[in-house]
């Protein structure tokens, strides 16, 4: 591709709207353009980025088994609706109807399209198991898109389902994705690690989320010190390790204290650790109160708390419904004296001696407070959010945090689809099974975001060697050179000769130009033929390290080609 005439509209400045440094550089570098927000235009440079991620999982899911086909982006809401999730999806799902008012969806995920296909097109165990995929544009109607790629309302997707016959069966095609992701994720030259996590509105329960290791990531990782533990902070489990106190139990005493609102006050006004002060959090669940109860060194982990409770959703109570229930502001809520309202607590509520809660009265708060003997818990549970150094669920070695970019999910669905919409087949008994199903998605978007927030430098991007818009970036100096431009053409084509995808910089600009719009664009090799194109030599740099040689021109070719192949 001649540079002059290629469509890479590269940008000096950077953009005001973008936070991270993905969308600055492909912005920058002409690789897509906003067209509405979270909705972009993938231009030449980075479609052909995009295309090689989908070959590379076309590649991986083939090898392990899968089948591509395509499905309608466009949903009619009946599937939805049997499933119960044309409601828990709730605003972020993207709906329309047609001139018939009748409803739709814009696809985020296509669990129900598949299951009802392969219900009305298997009817045997013969035909299977089977693992089908595509790749194909989802829609969510985030109500904050941002960071560019990572979090917007229109999304290129891989999204694979299989259907076994047995919990075995299901065992095999979960694990023949997981090494497939595995495989697609360490081809792409990325930082990851896979962690247990949490399924959300997609449902099953055994699931793997691939993290892409990054600052800028949304999801705390939760990781073992020691061992391969890892989970999504949501999901990683607490370990209680029993501490019992030796202190001796007080009475329960009220005392004033106006205007305090917050765990740190408390404890402060009480002249006792927080570690000492119950926390009271009160959500509302089918329009009765729950509370559950944390230390107040702690913080309530809301998707374990739904989970307990089976909930697809999970919602604060508002002020309002605090003052009718318990009589008091939000931050003097207590469990004691209160009657009919589920009461949750973290286990390590169970040890507390002489704590201090709320009064379920305005500007007055409880010390002395002992577990069982002062209130009832209903539950005792793990519903915290893991802290940094506290022990492995798997080994005991200290927990350690860090922040992920989400690039994958692996779940077991089981028969939570099959079952709402029919799909069954018939055993080798003749009677009628539900089938097993599994769940897989790749953001073939969000993976190119998540590979420039891994691989750049103040200068540009660092493409991986096997997603790069281009192998090898021919820059002659001066274009104007009779003798640069000669040596660049012949080289041009005898790299094209060989497969090599070149990008050639026949443009008649400066040179510093010229090689600031190549670490920018960061393709992984840069062939520079300068003055030296007289002594016989020509200048190879790498972008990633910034190593450069020296190579004559009479084996230019050769020396390319053996640089390019030692590339990562």
């Amino acid at each position: 591709m001649r540079q002059s005439h290629a469509f890479i509209p590269t940008l000096r400045d950077l953009p005001a709207d973008a936070e991270v440094v993905s969308h600055q550089l492909m912005l920058r570098a002409g690789m897509m353009r906003q067209i509405s927000s979270g909705v972009y235009t993938y231009l030449p440079l980075g479609y052909r980025v995009i295309k090689k991620v989908s070959e590379i999982i076309r590649e991986e899911m083939d090898r392990a088994g899968g089948q591509e086909l395509l499905m309608p982006a466009l949903q009619p809401a009946e599937l939805w609706m049997k499933t119960g999730r044309w409601d828990d999806y709730g605003p972020l799902m993207m709906k329309v109807t047609d001139r018939h008012e009748r409803p739709f969806a814009l696809g985020p995920t296509h669990e129900e399209v598949i299951t009802s296909i392969v219900r009305d097109e298997v009817k045997t165990y013969k035909k299977l198991p089977f693992i089908l995929y595509q790749i194909q544009t989802k829609f969510r109607d985030e109500y904050r898109p941002r960071f560019g790629l990572l979090r917007g309302r229109e999304f290129i997707m891989k999204d694979a389902y299989s259907f076994d016959t047995s919990e075995e069966g299901l065992d095999r095609s979960y694990k023949a994705m997981y090494d497939a992701y595995v495989r697609i994720f360490t081809r792409c030259g990325l930082k990851f690690r896979a962690v247990e996590a949490d399924s959300g509105a997609i449902g099953g329960k055994d699931n793997h989320e691939f993290m892409v290791l990054a600052s800028i990531g949304e999801d705390t990782i939760a990781y073992c010190s020691s061992c391969s533990y890892a989970a999504n902070l949501e999901r990683a489990e607490v370990v209680h390790t029993p501490n019992p106190s030796d202190e001796e139990p007080q009475p329960l005493r009220k005392v004033t204290t106006p205007g305090v609102r917050t765990v740190a006050k408390q404890a402060e006004i009480m002249g006792i650790p927080v570690s000492k002060v119950i926390k009271n959090v009160v959500f509302s669940v089918e329009g009765k109160p729950v509370v559950v109860l944390v230390r107040g060194d702690h913080e309530v982990n809301e998707v374990k708390v739904k989970n307990f409770l089976n909930l697809t959703t999970l919602e604060m109570a508002d002020e309002e419904t605090i003052r009718k229930v318990f009589g008091c502001e939000p931050g003097f809520v207590s469990p004691i004296g209160i009657a009919g309202i589920t009461v949750l607590a973290d286990r390590a509520i169970k040890e507390m001696v002489n704590a201090s809660t709320g009064a379920n009265e305005t500007d007055y708060h409880y010390l002395g407070v002992q577990p069982e003997r002062d209130f009832h818990v209903d539950h005792y549970g793990d519903f915290r959010n893991i802290r940094e150094g506290d022990p492995c669920p798997r080994c005991g070695a200290p927990i350690r945090f860090t922040q992920g970019i989400e690039v994958g999910h692996v779940f077991k669905l089981r028969t939570k689809y099959s079952s709402a919409l029919g799909a069954v087949y018939q055993d080798e008994k003749g009677n009628l099974k539900e089938m097993l199903m599994g769940s897989y998605g790749i953001g073939v978007s969000r993976l190119v975001a998540a590979v420039v927030e891994q691989s750049h430098d103040e200068n540009g991007m660092i493409w991986p060697k096997a997603i790069a818009p281009f192998a090898v970036h021919l820059v002659p100096v001066n274009i104007e050179d009779a003798e640069q431009r000669e040596f660049a053409e012949r080289l041009y084509g005898e790299l094209q000769n060989q497969g090599i995808e070149v990008l050639f910089d026949d443009r008649n600009e400066r040179a510093g130009v010229k090689f600031k719009d190549s670490d920018l664009l960061g393709i992984p090799l840069r062939v520079v033929i300068g003055t030296k194109i007289r002594e016989g030599k020509v200048e190879l740099k790498i972008r990633r390290t910034g190593e450069s040689l020296e190579v004559p021109t009479r084996n230019a070719l050769q020396e390319i080609l053996r640089v390019w192949e030692g590339l990562e």
